[in-house]
C-alpha cells in the first residue's frame, strides 16, 4: 500500500474523502457535484470518483435537479435514508428504551421495557431487555441486520471504552462495578459479530444529539445537562457547526459537593449536587416536608410523582413551591460552577425531569446561575432547554454508530473475531 509523507495511505485518503462527502451531504442537505467540490475542498475529479463509489454502494441517491446559470441543469445528491439502519438504546432510570432508525435518524420502530421492581439495575435483566428490544424493533420494521451499522447504548456512569474485551461501565450510583457490558451484550448472540455495540455515557449521547440536531446546532462550546432521577452533564468544546466532528466529555457534575456534611447522595457521599437537584431527591424532600404521595420514592413512578408535585406548585401549594424554588437555586448554583470553569457559549437542559420542570424553574435557574457566576462568562452564556424531547438520549446513542460511519467513509467496521486478529471493513451495498 502506497504511503504519503504524512503517513496516510491511499486507502486512508479515499476513506477520508468518502467521509467528507457523506458528512457534507448529511448535514448540509442535497447538493450538486459542482457544489461539493468547494464545500469539501476536493477536486472535481475526486468528487466525481467518490460520488460514483457512494452511488454504487447505495449510500447516495438523486434528489432532483436545479437550473444552473446558463448551463445544463445540475443533479442534486443526498444520503439515501434506507441504505443503512441504526439502533439507539437508552438505559434510563425508569426503563430501557430501544429505537431503530434509518440512516437519516427517522424512527422506524421502538420497544420499551420498565425497570421492575422499581429501580432494579441488575445487570442480567438489563442485558436481556436490550437483547429482546433489539429483536423486537427489527421484527417490527421487518428488516434484517445486513444494513445495520451498529447499536449505540447510552448508560449512567463512567464508561471505559479502552478496556480489554470491550467497554466496561463503572456506575456507582446504580451499583455497577466494572460491568463488562459490551462483552455481555455480545454474548447474547442477538447480533452477528460484524455489527458493533458502541457504549457511552448517557449525558454524552444527549449532548451529541442536541449539538448535531437540536438546540446546540451552531454553537462551538456548550454544556448539555441531563436532569432526571440524578443529574449529569456533557461538555462540548470546539464543536463542528455541521455536527459531524463534535466531541463531548461526560462530566460527573451531579457529584460536585455543594454542602459539606449535607444530604446523603445515592453515590454514598454527602452534600452532592444530585442530592439536592435530582428528581429522586426532590420527591424525597417533598415527602419529608409533608407533601406528595407516600409511595413516590421509587423510580418507576417518579415521572407521575414529579408531575403531581409540579401541579401542586402551580396550584399554589407552598410546600411544593418551596421545594421547586430550592431546587432551582441549587441548579443555578451548580450551573454557575460550569460557567466559571468552562465558559460555555450555551447551556442546554434536557432529560425527562428537566423538560417537565424546565418551563416552571428555568427563569429562576438563570437568575441564580448569573448571580453565582463571574460576570464576564455569565454575560456570554445562554441557558435554555434542549429541543429534542425525551428521546434525545436514544437519538444520541444512535449517533455513535453514525459517527463511526462517517469516520470509516461509509463502511461498516466489524469487531475482530479474536483479540489478535485485525479489524476489517465491508462496504454496505443496497439490495433488492
Amino acid at each position: 500500500m502506497t504511503t504519503g509523507r504524512s503517513g496516510r495511505t491511499v486507502r486512508d485518503l479515499r476513506r477520508g474523502n468518502r467521509g467528507a462527502v457523506l458528512q457534507k451531504l448529511y448535514f448540509g442537505g442535497p447538493m450538486s457535484r459542482q457544489e461539493l467540490g468547494p464545500a469539501t475542498g476536493l477536486s472535481s475529479g475526486s468528487v466525481s470518483n467518490v460520488v460514483g463509489e457512494l452511488i454504487a454502494d447505495g449510500l447516495l441517491e438523486e434528489a432532483g435537479v436545479v437550473d444552473s446559470d446558463g448551463g445544463r441543469p445540475r443533479t442534486l445528491l443526498r444520503v439515501s435514508p434506507g441504505s443503512a439502519h441504526l439502533i439507539g438504546v437508552d438505559v434510563g432510570e425508569t426503563r430501557v428504551r430501544v429505537e431503530l432508525f434509518d440512516l437519516t435518524l427517522t424512527e422506524l420502530a421502538r420497544a420499551e421495557t420498565p425497570l421492575l421492581p422499581r429501580g432494579c439495575y441488575d445487570v442480567g435483566p438489563i442485558v436481556d431487555h436490550i437483547r429482546s428490544g433489539i429483536g423486537a424493533v427489527l421484527a417490527q420494521a421487518g428488516v434484517g441486520t445486513d444494513r445495520l451499522l451498529g447499536v449505540g447504548v447510552g448508560v449512567p456512569g463512567i464508561v471505559d471504552r479502552e478496556a480489554p474485551g470491550g467497554a466496561v461501565v463503572h456506575g456507582q450510583t446504580i451499583g455497577w462495578d466494572a460491568v463488562p457490558l459490551e462483552a455481555l451484550l455480545r454474548a447474547t448472540g442477538a447480533l452477528p459479530e460484524e455489527v458493533p455495540y458502541l457504549i457511552d455515557n448517557g449525558a454524552r449521547t444527549l449532548g451529541q444529539a442536541e449539538m448535531w440536531f437540536g438546540a446546540g446546532r451552531g454553537a462551538r462550546d456548550a454544556v448539555v445537562v441531563l436532569f432526571g432521577s440524578g443529574v449529569g452533564a456533557s461538555l462540548i468544546t470546539d464543536g463542528s457547526p455541521e455536527g459531524g466532528s463534535t466531541e463531548g466529555t461526560p462530566l460527573e457534575w451531579g457529584h460536585l459537593t455543594v454542602s459539606v456534611r449535607g444530604r446523603r447522595c445515592r453515590c454514598g457521599a454527602r452534600g452532592c449536587l444530585e442530592a439536592y437537584t435530582g428528581a429522586e431527591s426532590l420527591l424525597a424532600r417533598w415527602t419529608e416536608r409533608g407533601g406528595g404521595p407516600a409511595d413516590a420514592a421509587g423510580p418507576a413512578d417518579e415521572e407521575e410523582a414529579l408531575a403531581a408535585l409540579l401541579a401542586s406548585a402551580l396550584a399554589g401549594d407552598p410546600v411544593a413551591r418551596d421545594v421547586l424554588d430550592e431546587t432551582a437555586e441549587y441548579l443555578g448554583a451548580g450551573l454557575s460552577d460550569l460557567i466559571n470553569l468552562f465558559r460555555p457559549e450555551r447551556i442546554l437542559i434536557g432529560g425527562w425531569a428537566g423538560l417537565l420542570l424546565g418551563p416552571y424553574v428555568l427563569p429562576a435557574v438563570r437568575e441564580h446561575a448569573r448571580r453565582h457566576a463571574l460576570r464576564h462568562p455569565a454575560a456570554r452564556v445562554s441557558i435554555d432547554l434542549g429541543s429534542l424531547g425525551p428521546d434525545a438520549v436514544t437519538v444520541g446513542a444512535a449517533t455513535l454508530p453514525l459517527s463511526a460511519f462517517f469516520t470509516t467513509g461509509g463502511r461498516r467496521t466489524a469487531p475482530p473475531a479474536a483479540p489478535e486478529q485485525p479489524g476489517w471493513h465491508t462496504a454496505l451495498t443496497r439490495r433488492g
